[in-house]
């Protein structure tokens, strides 16, 4: 169509993404060209509740408005009910856009409680599966019937059956053999004559002419038996034609119900959210359908239930399954401030909490879409198969033309010859499948990306997944990536007499009202050590060098080498002591009481603690790992030594990471750069693979190419593991797809019955073909079992 800009169509997942110009194109001009192209494109259906209507002039109104919503199809409104009913494209208008819509033109709206767009999507997959399953089975029993006749004779004298004629029997089969072209085969038929319609030839196509032509050369044949005097008993392959189409829609049937499963994983995670949420009103608490609810509300949660948005904690506190989103099986503690997610399972404790984000906007929503689009983007392992498959078609009507062409003219003349060559050609038609080329890659991509996302890994496409498995570098940001990100006490050294309690109580004291990092360290260290903290008054932040106030009756000052001058103290006291401190990439707190200096602290971010086992892992394997930070040298050289990593490189500005990579890669290298912050964005888009931890900032979740949500190390070789192992399956697939139609092609077109071997009966080859695209999807599901090794 002129106003499409980009298709992407995912024969998978069933999904189509297009970008067009709305300004000369419709929701239903698209869904009329699938529709015109033989498919049934996918719809949801909201209902809303309209208050506030009069007339019929208030009705076209509110259907007017929701029609100009753009994603809209088709909107109806019934005044009687005071409903509305919208027909959506699938992911397009939201709920929250059609009730705006209705209020722009003065009427009060809510969503009716209904079937969710994915529950409607998995309702009609689930009447595919059944209307698959009654096909078959009458194919199936009505192909049975048809054997057993064909071989009438030999049952006739082992059951004792009366005696049939053989034209009774001719008569019965074409009886049995036209209802299963009618009733059971009339989807391929369809199919087919849209593709025809439009000049193309698809798998329908193959099936189609198939079992057309093995019926009606039996038609003809039976037809000529019956009204011709001197017709001898014609070789017919009405059985073949009718198990043909029981063993194609038998494979169509496991292939459904394998595809389902398929997408099990994101369908489990768009389940998570509860269809009602519990609102604190003036009046009271209320039970509110989830899509009434805003940002800047107050929910009210029980223990055992689950999370309809995301939010902040208000009161209460609690423990969190969030493992459906991160993967991580211990709870979360949450307290008042806490961010709490949409989806996730309340465990034990009672708690109130302010919506923050809601709908599309919730990092569940936010997970699913991203999975969705991972599964829908094509790799480029995919471009081979593509490009076959699109002269597959072509190709095979060629080969079965030639096949018949050449066994009716060696045979010429002989009799059963045109018989050979029908089975011949009618074998080649239905023993190919593009199905199995079709599937080989979108399948593993779609298994893999949505186990990813229950193992917490959000991997953005298969073109992602192939390149993890070429990565041979894995470099780290430190702060907030290997490391915890949260500062703690690793040294006191008091001076003088002063004990270490002492020094740590006054330090802790003046903090106490502090918000700097430093600060909460110094005074999380006092309340492990279970001291008692005096009050500080007077108390006064000096940017850029620390704290000062007044602890029992005394001057206390502390802060960085800045607050010596404050303290009126020579700024190289104790110089040696802080040297030493430094070299070990410690930053310095001076304690500083009525001028006379109590001790330093030394402080210093920790290593996350499964770090050294993920970079002893990482170079086990092969990998070679660096450490990309714009801190100091020494703490990052501390920190390197006790995550395990040797290549270090320090101070570095976020366009310094970016050219480190540069030249990695300049030197032949396939990097994986691992970070959190704004100053990452850069590095994780000039990697090969941007990798962004669970804490990340927008920013560089945006721009890294895999998301770990729970924010866990182990996630960094788990995604290199999984993809290695995709695309193992899609090699696989490949090799599958590709090795079957090389070899039953020439053997459906009797290349060994030339040489004095069997043929490839017709049913045998639908029987080989339904395997094929099966076991395809049955190996790519494999991937629902993978499990990184720690």
């Amino acid at each position: 169509m002129p106003a499409v800009r980009e298709a992407h169509v995912n024969f998978s997942t069933e999904r189509a993404r297009l970008v067009y110009d709305a300004a000369q194109l419709t929701p239903t001009d698209l869904l009329g060209q699938i529709r015109a192209l033989g498919y049934r494109p996918g719809t949801d259906l909201v209902r809303l509740s309209i208050r506030g209507m009069t007339c019929a002039s208030c009705l076209a109104k509110v259907e007017r408005a929701l029609a100009a919503v753009p994603g809209v199809v088709h909107a109806e409104v019934n005044l009687a009910t005071e409903t509305a009913l919208a027909e959506v494209v699938a992911g397009g208008a939201s709920t929250p856009d059609l009730l705006a819509a209705v209020a722009s033109v003065g009427y009060a709206a809510e969503a009716v409680a209904g079937e969710s767009g994915e529950l409607r999507e998995e309702s009609l997959r689930r009447r595919e599966v059944r209307e698959l399953a009654l096909r078959f089975a009458s194919a199936a029993v009505l192909g049975a019937a048809l054997m057993a006749l064909d071989m009438y004779h030999h049952l006739r004298a082992a059951l004792a059956l009366p005696a049939l004629s053989a034209a009774t029997l001719l008569s019965l089969q074409l009886l049995l053999a036209t209802g299963v072209q009618v009733g059971c085969a009339s989807r391929f038929y369809r199919a087919a004559w849209a593709a025809l319609r439009h000049r193309a030839a698809d798998m329908n196509t193959l099936v189609a002419l198939g079992t057309t032509v093995a019926y009606a050369y039996s038609l003809v044949e039976t037809l000529r038996y019956l009204f011709a005097a001197d017709a001898a008993a014609p070789a017919i392959f009405f059985d073949s034609a009718a198990m043909i189409v029981a063993f194609v829609l038998l494979g169509r049937l496991l292939e459904a119900r394998a595809k389902r499963r398929t997408s099990a994983a994101v369908r489990a995670l768009a389940g998570l959210t509860p269809n009602v949420a519990r609102v604190a009103r003036a009046s009271g608490e209320l039970e509110v359908p989830i899509a009434d609810v805003q940002a800047g509300d107050e929910l009210v949660l029980r223990p055992g239930e689950r999370l309809p948005v995301d939010g902040i904690v208000l009161s209460g506190s609690s423990t969190v399954d969030e493992s459906a989103l991160t993967g991580e099986s211990a709870p979360a503690e949450k307290e008042p401030g806490a961010r709490v997610f949409g989806g996730t399972v309340n465990r034990t404790g009672a708690f109130r909490y302010r919506a923050t984000a809601v709908g599309r906007g919730t990092l569940l929503a936010s997970i699913v879409r991203l999975v969705e689009q991972a599964q829908g983007a094509r790799a480029p392992i995919q471009r081979l198969a593509d490009r076959v498959a699109g002269i597959f078609v072509p190709v095979v009507l060629g080969v079965a033309l030639l096949s018949f062409a050449l066994w009716l003219g060696f045979g010429w003349g002989r009799p059963g010859a045109l018989a050979l060559a029908v089975q011949v050609a009618v074998s080649v038609l239905v023993v190919a499948c593009p199905c199995a080329l079709g599937l080989a890659t979108p399948t593993a991509i779609q298994v893999g990306t949505g186990r990813g996302a229950q193992l917490g890994l959000l991997i953005k496409g298969g073109e992602v997944l192939e390149r993890l498995q070429r990565i041979d570098l894995v470099a780290f940001d430190k702060t907030g990536t290997l490391t915890r990100g949260r500062f703690e006490v690793k040294a006191i050294h008091p001076l003088g007499t002063y004990p270490v309690d002492t020094v740590l109580r006054f330090a802790a004291a003046a903090e106490a009202s502090s918000e700097h990092p430093l600060g909460r360290a110094v005074v999380e260290a006092a309340k492990a050590r279970g001291l008692l903290l005096p009050a500080a008054v007077k108390f006064r932040a000096l940017v850029g060098s620390g704290v000062e106030c007044e602890v029992e009756e005394s001057r206390v000052f502390v802060g960085g080498a800045r607050i010596l001058s404050k303290a009126w103290l020579p700024a190289d006291v104790e110089a040696e002591r802080v040297a030493a401190l430094e070299r070990d990439g410690l930053s310095v707190l001076f304690v500083v009481r009525e001028g006379a200096l109590l001790g330093l602290i030394g402080l210093a971010d920790s290593v996350k603690p499964e770090a050294p086992a993920v970079v002893r892992g990482l170079r086990a394997r092969g990998f070679r790992v660096a450490l990309l930070t714009g801190d100091r040298r020494a703490p990052a050289e501390r920190i390197a030594r006790e995550a395990g990593i040797e290549e270090v490189a320090a101070e570095l500005l976020p366009a310094d990471k970016v050219a480190a990579v540069a030249a990695w890669q300049q030197a032949g290298r396939v990097v994986a750069f691992v970070g959190d912050g704004i100053n990452d964005a850069p590095a994780l888009v000039q990697s090969d693979v941007g990798i962004a931890v669970g804490s990340a900032t927008a920013v560089a979740l945006e721009a890294a190419d895999v998301a770990l949500t729970g924010g866990d190390l182990a996630g960094v070789p788990a995604s290199l593991a999984l993809g290695a192992t995709t695309l193992a399956i899609i090699r696989q697939n490949l090799v599958w797809a590709f090795g079957y139609n090389l070899a039953l092609l020439p053997i459906a077109a009797g290349a060994l019955h030339a040489a004095g071997g069997p043929l490839l009966p017709p049913m045998l080859a639908a029987a080989a073909m339904a395997a094929s695209s099966v076991s395809v999807v049955l190996n790519s599901l494999r991937l629902n079992g993978f499990s990184p090794t720690p």
